[in-house]
C-alpha cells in the first residue's frame, strides 16, 4: 500500500501515459520511419503523406506498447526495470490501458488509411503481430525474437509504401536492413536483463547455467554481416555514391566488431557496448542514405 501511495505521488497521469506507450523508445521507431520515407520518396516527396505517416506510425506504436504492458502486467511486477510501469504498479487500471491502446490503434490505422489501404493494413499487421503473437510467444520460445523483429521493421516498409504507393525492391532492402539490425540490438539488451527475464519466465534467449547462451555474440555478428547483402543490392543498382558505400560499410563493420566482442568476452561490459552501438548504428546508416540522396 505504501509503495502504491508513493507511486501515485511521484507519477502524473500524463507521465504514466508516456511510460505506457514507451514514448522515448517509440521516438526511434518514428525517426526511422520518417527518414525511410524521405530516403525512398526522393523527388516525389508528399507533405501530406509524410505527416499522415508520422501520426499513423506513432499511434500504432503507442497502441502496441500500451496493450503489451496490459497483457504483461503480472510479469512486469516480477522484474526490477518494469515493476513501476503504471499497470503493473496499479496506478492505471487495465480498462484504462486497453481504452488508450484502442483509441491510439484506431487513430493510427485511420491516419495510415489516408495514405493508402496497404499502409493501413501493414500498420494493423504490425500491431497484431507485436501484441498478440510476439508478446505471448515470449514466454514459450526463442522464436519470439525473429517474429518480434517483423513489426519492429515494418515501419520502414510502411514508409516505402507511403513513398511509392506500393512495394519496391529498395524499400524491401531497407526493411531487411532494419530487420537484421534488431537481432544484435535485442540480444545485447537480453544479455543485460537476463536475470529479470528469468524471473518473469520469458524464454527469449537460451539459458546456459544461468547466463545467456555465449554464442549469441557470434549470432549477432552473423546477422550484422548479412546487411552487406542488402548493401550490395544498392551498389549493384548504382544507387549509392562512394562516400555512402564506405560510410555504411564502416557502420556494419563496427556492428560486427562489437557483436564479436560480446562473443569473445561474454560479459556485461561487452553487452552494454553492443547495445550502445546498436542505438547509434541505425540512425547513422539512415542519415548516410539521406545524405546520399542530397548529394546525387
Amino acid at each position: 500500500m505504501n509503495q502504491t501511495k508513493s507511486s501515485v505521488l511521484n507519477y502524473s497521469f500524463i507521465k504514466d501515459i508516456g511510460i505506457l506507450v514507451k514514448f522515448k523508445l517509440s521516438l526511434m521507431v518514428i525517426l526511422s520511419s520518417a527518414l525511410s520515407y524521405i530516403i525512398l520518396a526522393k523527388d516525389q516527396f508528399n507533405g501530406n503523406n509524410f505527416i499522415f505517416l508520422i501520426l499513423g506510425g506513432s499511434f500504432i506504436t503507442f497502441a502496441a506498447n500500451a496493450i503489451n504492458q496490459c497483457l504483461e502486467r503480472d510479469y512486469d511486477k516480477l522484474m526490477v526495470r518494469t515493476a513501476l510501469r503504471p499497470v503493473a504498479d496499479g496506478r492505471m487500471s487495465i480498462a484504462t490501458s486497453v481504452l488508450i491502446s484502442g483509441i491510439f490503434c484506431t487513430l493510427g490505422v485511420l491516419f495510415l488509411a489516408m495514405i493508402n489501404p496497404v499502409a493501413s493494413s501493414l500498420g494493423m499487421l504490425s500491431f497484431v503481430l507485436y501484441a498478440f503473437v510476439y508478446t505471448p510467444l515470449k514466454r514459450f520460445s526463442t522464436l519470439a525474437v525473429p517474429v518480434g523483429a517483423i513489426p519492429g521493421a515494418l515501419p520502414t516498409l510502411i514508409a516505402g509504401v507511403a513513398a511509392s504507393n506500393g512495394f519496391t525492391l529498395e524499400a524491401l532492402c531497407l526493411f531487411g536492413i532494419q530487420y537484421l539490425w534488431q537481432f544484435p540490438h535485442f540480444w545485447s539488451i537480453a544479455w543485460l536483463g537476463h536475470s529479470d527475464y528469468r524471473k518473469a519466465g520469458f524464454k527469449l534467449v537460451n539459458d546456459v547455467e544461468g547466463k545467456p547462451d555465449p554464442k549469441y555474440g557470434l549470432y549477432a555478428a552473423i546477422y550484422s554481416g548479412l546487411s552487406f547483402v542488402f548493401l550490395a543490392w544498392f551498389v549493384a543498382n548504382g544507387l549509392l555514391n562512394a562516400i555512402t558505400i564506405i560510410g555504411i560499410s564502416i557502420c556494419i563493420l563496427f556492428y560486427i566488431y562489437y557483436s564479436w566482442n560480446l562473443y569473445k568476452n561474454n560479459n556485461e561490459q561487452a553487452a552494454r557496448k553492443l547495445m550502445f552501438c546498436s542505438i547509434v548504428y541505425l540512425p547513422a546508416l539512415l542519415f548516410l542514405l539521406l545524405t546520399n540522396n542530397l548529394l546525387n
